[in-house]
């Protein structure tokens, strides 16, 4: 982080590798700060993912990071939260115009998992494992180079499936377009059962129906909250004017960008596991707000 003569505060975000939803999120998240508060400059940064950003915060190499669920809750209590970013459903999508129709159709074909060092990775292990299933045992689990790379391999028949998930998410867009449409697959009832049992921490949520071209009903599958965090050192002054300008911009970000609609102050006061998971300076704020005691 470093401040020029024109009292300007730089700040370094982690995002993604190209092709994925955190990229995108990020020119969001950038465009939005610099509107309602341009003495604070967010440089952004791909990187390999939430598995990358979260050491590279605690080296102080990076400033600010996305960081999906599962491995922010990890993360939760050495690395402080800034904001909530949005809830993840963790999905599969297919060529409406395959035979594949359950996660059990999938065993033992072809299916891209997600870009190495994307919290998506782990998200699909944490489901696949409640599910009595293992990522590489069960499935020709593919990782990619970059998360831009699976829709293309999809369409052409590469492989079966590719797992992704929340709102707006490019990868899904992209095989849902795609000339042959898309269909998307979640775990059964049942199935959400045993993978909570396994594994608490992820909750149920929805996918609206019209979510993405081909999802005609509501989905329920199970994810978790993603949050942008920050290295340990951010000051708290910093963290403060970050926070506010986010909470100004809400409606400006959600224009910018559909999923972003969920990055609300009331929202990371809501998903923050517990007050001291907060950045101090966001605290503060949301305290002045009303929302944290």
């Amino acid at each position: 982080m470093t401040a020029s003569a024109q009292e300007k505060t730089k700040v370094v975000l982690g995002t993604a590798t190209p092709g994925g939803g955190f990229p995108v999120y990020g020119q969001a998240f950038a465009d939005t700060i610099h509107e309602i508060d341009p003495s604070l400059v967010i440089e952004q940064r791909n990187t390999k993912g939430s598995t990358e950003n979260v050491p590279m915060l605690d080296k102080g190499e990076l400033d600010l990071a996305l960081v999906q669920g599962e491995v922010a809750i990890e993360s939760i209590g050495k690395l402080p939260i800034l904001t909530a970013m949005y809830a993840t459903a963790g999905m599969f999508v297919v060529r409406a115009d395959s035979p594949y129709r359950t996660i059990e159709d999938l065993r033992g074909k072809p299916v891209a998992f997600g870009a190495r060092g994307s919290g998506l990775v782990i998200l699909a292990r944490y489901v696949l494992e409640g599910l009595g299933l293992d990522q590489q045992r069960d499935f020709q689990a593919v990782l990619l180079e970059r998360a831009g790379d699976g829709p293309a391999m999809v369409e052409d028949g590469r492989v079966a499936a590719l797992w992704g998930g929340g709102l707006g998410w490019p990868g899904f867009t992209a095989v849902a377009k795609a000339p042959a449409g898309a269909r998307f697959i979640v775990p059964d009832a049942d199935g959400i059962k045993r993978i909570q049992a396994r594994h608490p921490f992820l909750k149920t949520l929805t996918v609206p129906a019209g979510a993405y071209p081909g999802i005609d009903k509501p989905l329920t599958s199970v994810g978790s909250w993603s949050f942008v965090m920050t290295t340990p050192t951010l000051p708290d002054d910093v963290a403060y004017r970050l926070a506010q300008a986010l909470h100004q911009g809400e409606a400006s970000l959600a224009k910018r960008l559909p999923q972003a609609a969920e990055t609300t102050s009331a929202n990371t006061a809501a998903a923050a596991p517990r007050p001291d998971a907060l950045h101090p300076g966001v605290l503060r704020y949301l305290r002045e707000l009303g929302l944290m005691r």
